[in-house]
């Protein structure tokens, strides 16, 4: 059962319909309990770092899944907005606090010269060795919709990366048994497919990457 945070920010009946048609059983919820006891965790989002963490709040789920997070021993899911709460701060909300689990700042792009907001397909252009990209190709392209991405403070915790414009930026990070992507794998054909399947089938005892 994999389940589906609604917190008000969109971007849900892709996510759930991609998970279906890879044969998951997929809960939509805003309720607490559910985020306590859900065994697969997935956090999308699209829209402002304040707004959802305004969402998730209002919903009163900030604590559940805070506590999700940290217990580090079922899979979580963050795709784009999702990727960004995980941080402490964002360039895009001055003075708003996020979660918090992954130490480090949601910044904005720097480069000249190019469209923002990043949108349309783009390359992975290197990652590491993780569960959620097993299969995947290095350069294979994946579907973007941000003008802000997050940077954790321990390099360590970055699994993928892309260029856009000058700017090298993290596109996934992972920790523990959780895992977020800035691109949206719902809206990437083959690949993106190929990555949710294996978050379905994602083990917690194979994770690779250290909790910061």
């Amino acid at each position: 059962m994999i389940t589906l945070i609604d917190y008000g920010m969109g971007n849900l009946r892709s996510v759930s319909k991609a998970f279906e048609h890879l044969g998951a059983d997929v809960r939509v919820t805003s309720r607490p309990e559910d985020i306590s006891q859900a065994r697969k965790l997935v956090l999308p989002g699209v829209g402002a770092f304040e707004d959802g963490m305004e969402g998730l709040r209002r919903f009163n789920l900030t604590d559940p899944l805070k506590d999700y997070l940290r217990s580090a021993v079922r899979p979580f899911l963050g795709i784009c907005l999702g990727l960004q709460l995980l941080f402490e701060t964002s360039e895009e909300s001055p003075g708003a606090e996020g979660l918090g689990i992954i130490p480090g700042k949601v910044k904005g792009f720097r480069s000249s010269g190019v469209k923002i907001p990043h949108m349309g397909w783009n390359q992975i252009t290197a990652f590491a060795r993780h569960p959620l990209f097993e299969g995947v190709a290095q350069n294979s392209f994946f579907y973007f919709v941000h003008s802000f991405f997050g940077v954790p403070n321990d390099p360590g915790a970055v699994v993928a990366t892309c260029r856009y414009g000058a700017d090298d930026f993290p596109a996934a990070v992972g920790f523990g048994a959780a895992v977020a992507t800035q691109f949206h794998p719902e809206k990437s054909q083959d690949a993106g497919l190929l990555l949710l399947k294996n978050f379905i089938r994602w083990n917690p005892a194979s994770v690779l990457t250290p909790k910061p």
